[in-house]
């Protein structure tokens, strides 16, 4: 084994040789010191003469003065006890008074070590405190168990010190004299039990607690006998055990028996008090005999070898004091620098990982500049091998800084990369939504027309999964609003962006609005949910939408039929909604949720998903007050009334408004009124042209659909007049948006090949004030392209019986202006982010 340095090994070797050189070296000086023996043997000799037996003495009339106090206490009107415990106590003192006169003559003469004389000064002061527990008992105000504990603390620790006295270099004897000691315990026990079981006699009651304790008495003689015994010589030992076999101890064992089996109640009453009180006595004045004469035939045993075995045994105790002091101190010395080296050590690993490092990363992931050289900064250390771990863990707290800090570089990077890219798709889609908007009201052909709406449809759910990548890099979106908006658009935004928006039903949702800086985030959020509980639905179902206002806000809930989420990952996407944790590329499948969650952290939404009652997933939406506003403030399109609404023609007939979905065929009759969920958009009332729900035209639905900058509606703005005059204006409703049916078939004119041609129109007199404008053909085109003849207007009156391409292209007109109107007002609330493109145009183009 080489040692070099200062390592941890050899200051660990060098902690176990010291004590062993020391012990080596006591045992050495041990057998040099053999002659003195003899010495150390008279002074032991003279410790047992002066304090060994006295005390002996000292603790048997403890013993009987017990006994007494205890028949007094269970019977303080008999005087003949106490007589004899006054007696007693005269006896108890005298003895106790001698052992103090021997115990100061063996102090002066120093015979006894120190521990030996302190631990007699305890015991002397111990029995000092025996007047007051003399007085405690002539009061009564000490029960039996109480004065039964005190009187033991006086006898234990007398018998601990005979036991402690200065043992002989020979293991014959050593036995021997410790035998003598357990001999001197097993007198002890039967005394404690004549004590309890001789007052228990005289009160005539036996607790059960008491009864117990006769019982562990009894067992630990017997222990005691057992164990010291075989120590002795052969002819003592056959003393005791004669003795215990003979028949003067049969009446004693007989009554701890019969005691024993009659249990509390019985005990008392086993055997006579006075009966008890001559076996008790009669067997201790013989055990008191027997000890006295094995304590004498020991001491005879003793003398021819004790002087070498004590003289050995002092030198050993000083040289081995000596040996385990500089033990002791070199140790301390060693170990205390030793400790020192490994709490700094543990102290900078727990900085390092549970504060610094922690720190760094959260600081880090709040896109904070991070400094190397502060944050890890190069420290010195000591040469050996705990400096040398110290320096280790230094290098690596660098090297993990310096790892996060490159990471976080290189995903601010990525960031800034995907953020770019998802800012010029906005820019590609908002000109997309530009020009298709432009084609759709342009464009007079239905089916062209649809197709171009679907087209818009998917380019809004483009623009959504763009504006997502920008939210997942820790940007913000740029659509933003300044003023609020209806809950109810709010929730039909976020539906418009969902693929299979037909199978979406919102319920009326209260007249209450969302604060603007909020509802870009909160359609986003919507829209991510519902998109999600439509694919993983089947088709053929519904996802349902509706809310109610709460203490503190207004709770969103939708429900899917799907097959639901396990408990597991139900509890992981829960989590994941409320802690927002960091968005890891190894998890793109499940980018809604990081969304979700980043949108929510982002607005202090909560969301959280539940098992559904229809056997799929709820999420629930809770918008705090803090983003809510009153509604009674807010331009508004009748959110909550009936979709379905009829509307009557010249003469009372009710005509139904076509929708953009083909119709079955044979459906004549107006849709019924519906009190359930609408889908997607709900009804207006039939006002006349030139009028708006509560007198504002921005309030068509789909107002916040689209936040385009339109440049071409001047032109709109006057044939909206010369509709207002058409006599023969009729109000169809708006359409109910149904799942996808198979194409229906049309005749060349335009006219449904299975469906029978509308009815004519009613006289214009028979019209009424509050219904929705009819468009005039060519009103919407440019003054010079317009068809001046007269002869034209009576023509397309004359064939309005049939539902010809003339007609169809003047309700998806109607339509359409509406959807006009929201985005003049759109554009107006719509705040120019930092990202905008073009002039008159915003990033994202819309305010779905």
């Amino acid at each position: 084994m080489r040692f070099r340095g200062k390592s941890i090994r050899r200051k660990i070797v060098a902690l176990l040789l010291v004590p062993l050189v020391a012990l080596t070296a006591i045992w050495a000086f041990a057998v040099f010191l053999t002659g003195r023996d003899a010495l150390q043997l008279m002074r032991t000799g003279s410790v047992v003469e002066d304090v060994g037996y006295p005390l002996v003495d000292s603790v048997q009339e403890i013993q009987e003065e017990r006994a007494l106090t205890l028949r007094y206490l269970a019977d303080p009107g008999a005087s003949d006890v106490l007589t004899a415990l006054r007696q007693q106590r005269l006896s108890t003192d005298s003895v106790l008074a001698q052992l103090r006169r021997n115990a100061e003559r063996s102090k002066g003469s120093s015979d006894l070590s120190t521990s030996d004389a302190n631990q007699l000064r305890s015991i002397l002061d111990g029995f000092a405190g025996l007047g007051a527990l003399r007085q405690n008992a002539g009061d009564h105000s000490v029960t039996r168990r109480d004065a039964y504990d005190q009187y033991n603390r006086l006898v234990d620790p007398a018998l601990t010190f005979l036991l402690a006295l200065p043992t002989l270099n020979n293991s014959e004897l050593d036995k021997q004299a410790r035998a003598l000691v357990g001999i001197s315990r097993a007198r002890e026990t039967l005394s404690r039990e004549d004590a309890l079981f001789g007052s228990a006699l005289v009160a005539g009651r036996m607790d059960p607690r008491d009864l117990r304790d006769i019982g562990d008495l009894a067992t630990a003689r017997s222990v005691y006998y057992s164990v010291s015994l075989p120590q002795l010589p052969r002819h003592d030992r056959d003393a005791f055990t004669a003795y215990w076999k003979g028949p003067r101890t049969v009446s004693l064992r007989n009554a701890e028996t019969n005691a024993l089996a009659a249990g509390p109640s019985g005990a008392a009453r086993s055997i006579p008090a006075a009966r008890w009180k001559a076996t008790a006595s009669t067997a201790l004045g013989d055990l008191d005999r027997m000890g006295t004469e094995a304590r004498e035939s020991f001491q005879d045993r003793v003398k021819p070898a004790a002087v070498n075995v004590i003289v050995k045994l002092a030198v050993a105790a000083a040289l081995g004091i000596a040996g385990l002091t500089v033990s002791l101190i070199v140790s301390v010395r060693i170990g205390r620098e030793l400790v020192r080296d490994l709490r700094r050590l543990r102290k900078e690993a727990h900085e390092v990982s549970g504060v610094r490092l922690p720190s760094v990363m959260r600081r880090l992931a709040s896109g904070e500049q991070v400094d190397v050289e502060t944050e890890a900064p190069r420290l010195d250390y000591e040469k050996d091998e705990v400096g040398q771990v110290g320096q280790a863990l230094n290098t690596l707290q660098r090297a993990a800084v310096e790892a996060a800090v490159r990471q976080a570089d290189m995903r601010r990077g990525v960031s800034e990369v995907f953020v770019n890219l998802a800012r010029r798709n906005q820019v590609l889609l908002h000109r997309q939504l530009t020009l298709l908007d432009t084609m759709e009201r342009r464009t007079e052909d239905t089916e062209e027309l649809a197709d171009l709406f679907r087209l818009d449809h998917l380019t809004t759910r483009m623009r959504r999964h763009a504006e997502g990548l920008v939210i997942l890099s820790g940007a913000s979106p740029s659509r933003q609003w300044r003023k609020p908006v209806q809950l109810m658009d709010v929730v039909r935004a976020a539906v418009a962006e969902v693929e299979d928006y037909e199978r979406i039903e919102v319920r009326r949702l209260p007249r209450i609005g969302v604060g603007g800086p909020a509802v870009a985030d909160l359609t986003h959020l919507i829209a991510e949910l519902l998109e999600n509980a439509t694919v993983f639905s089947p088709p053929h179902t519904a996802v349902q939408v509706h809310g109610e206002r709460v203490a503190n806000g207004f709770t969103l809930e939708i429900h899917d039929r799907g097959l639901g989420m396990a408990a597991e990952a139900l509890l992981d996407a829960n989590l994941r909604l409320a802690e927002t944790p960091e968005f890891e590329l190894s998890d793109t499948d499940r980018l809604g949720l990081f969304v979700v969650s980043r949108l929510a952290q982002r607005q202090n939404v909560r969301v959280s998903l539940q098992q559904s009652p229809y056997g799929g997933t709820t999420a629930v939406v809770f918008i705090p007050v803090a983003l809510l506003t009153d509604a009674s403030d807010i331009d508004t399109n009748g959110v909550g009334f009936r979709l379905d609404r009829k509307a009557s023609g010249p003469t009372g007939e009710p005509r139904v408004r076509a929708a953009l979905s083909p119709v079955r065929p044979g459906l004549q009759d107006p849709p019924p009124l519906i009190d359930g969920p609408v889908e997607l958009e709900a009804p207006v009332e039939a006002l006349t042209y030139g009028q708006t729900p509560f007198g504002d035209e921005d309030s068509e639905p789909g107002g916040i659909f689209r936040g385009r900058e339109q440049h071409q509606q001047a032109p709109d703005q006057a044939p909206r007049a010369s509709e207002s005059a058409r006599p023969d204006a009729t109000v169809p409703l708006l359409p109910r948006r149904r799942k996808p049916q198979p194409p229906t078939l049309v005749s060349d004119h335009g006219r449904r090949v299975d469906v029978p041609a509308p009815r004519a129109p009613e006289p214009a007199a028979a019209v009424p004030t509050d219904a929705l404008p009819r468009r005039v053909r060519q009103a919407n085109l440019a003054p010079q392209l317009r068809d001046t003849t007269a002869s034209e207007q009576p023509a397309a009156a004359a064939d309005d019986t049939e539902r010809d391409a003339d007609e169809v292209r003047s309700r998806m007109a109607s339509l359409q202006r509406g959807w006009q109107r929201g985005r003049e007002q759109n554009g107006d609330d719509v705040t120019a982010s930092p990202a905008e493109t073009a002039p008159g145009t915003t990033s994202e183009g819309t305010g779905r």
